[in-house]
């Protein structure tokens, strides 16, 4: 018998506190920062969705092709009874490996994880449907500061896709791997989307697309502004930058005024002062080596024990054991 529920973990405000702190800290930095969790509001979720569709973002259909074609080797190294699934979304990918586990018939629980209620809600109950005999146990919560990492009955695996992890700085990256890996007990595994190091050319392309989505999901942060802290941001005053940083080997997103401006944010009593120039940072996308996978997984007390790629080597999927 099938079974849903949802368990929330976040207090009712945690979105107002939290965008009001990251606002105040980010734009009154030097240089002035946004970290990338903005964007995704109703606007925002749909406009990445048609970013997914577009022929120069490769990494959704890369890492889905590397889920096709693994799924049931994946399913058979782990033999998993729990799955969880941190940043779930409307967990479309996922349903590969809940195929490929419950085809197995090691499968039991799946517990997706995610800040969008919405979404896991719709999520639950459609697989709830999908999957008979699934229990799902979903949870409202904001892993990437430790609230709510839920445990489950083991073997269980941890699966972080979709390449989120180039989104977290280094040390943040450090932080959130050595907390997954204290939830993990022998004979557990981490299922891990990594986006790999490729031709800068590529790399751009996939954040500044020829159709103009991705700008429109950048400028979208500034609506959330808007509409969240009574702000007085013009769209049109501030431009969409992508660009390449070889050094970090990431893609930094980021919005650039086009003129002189002062934007009043009334919910916080503050005025943010922008140089025609000045830019806005708002996401940064690491891009990975296999050896950099390894030696960060290692240093969180992981062992990288397999590796696969698509077939033009664009995306990386791992699966770490504790050490």
């Amino acid at each position: 018998m099938s079974s849903y529920d949802l368990t929330r973990q976040l207090p009712a405000d945690h979105f107002s506190h939290a965008l009001r702190h990251d606002v105040q800290h980010g734009l009154t930095a030097s240089p002035k920062t946004l970290p990338p969790k903005w964007f995704y509001d109703a606007a925002g979720s749909e406009l990445f969705e048609e970013i997914t569709r577009l022929p120069e973002y490769y990494p959704t259909r890369a890492e889905r092709e590397i889920l096709t074609s693994r799924s049931r080797a994946i399913a058979a190294i782990t033999r998993a009874r729990t799955l969880v699934e941190l940043g779930s979304g409307s967990s479309e990918k996922t349903r590969l490996l809940l195929d490929a586990l419950q085809e197995l018939g090691t499968l039991e629980t799946y517990i997706p994880v995610d800040v969008s209620e919405s979404a896991l809600d719709a999520a639950g109950k459609s697989l709830t449907k999908e999957y008979p005999g699934l229990s799902v146990h979903a949870v409202l919560s904001d892993f990437t500061h430790g609230r709510g990492l839920p445990t489950g009955a083991g073997p269980k695996v941890l699966a972080f896709l979709g390449g989120t992890l180039g989104n977290l700085l280094p040390a943040e990256r450090a932080e959130f791997l050595t907390g997954l890996r204290k939830l993990m007990a022998p004979g557990d595994a981490l299922l891990l989307g990594t986006d790999l190091v490729k031709d800068p050319k590529v790399l751009v392309a996939a954040y500044d697309d020829a159709a103009g989505v991705t700008a429109a999901f950048n400028k979208n942060v500034l609506n959330v502004l808007n509409r969240e802290l009574n702000a007085d941001f013009d769209p049109g005053t501030f431009e969409h930058v992508a660009l390449w940083d070889a050094r970090q080997e990431w893609i930094e997103m980021r919005l650039r005024s086009t003129r002189t401006q002062t934007v009043k944010i009334q919910a916080l009593d503050l005025a943010v002062h922008f140089e025609e120039g000045e830019e806005l940072r708002t996401e940064v996308s690491a891009k990975f080596r296999h050896a950099r996978v390894a030696d960060e997984l290692e240093a969180a007390g992981l062992e990288l024990a397999e590796w696969w790629t698509d077939e033009q080597g664009r995306f990386g999927l791992s699966l770490a054991v504790p050490r």
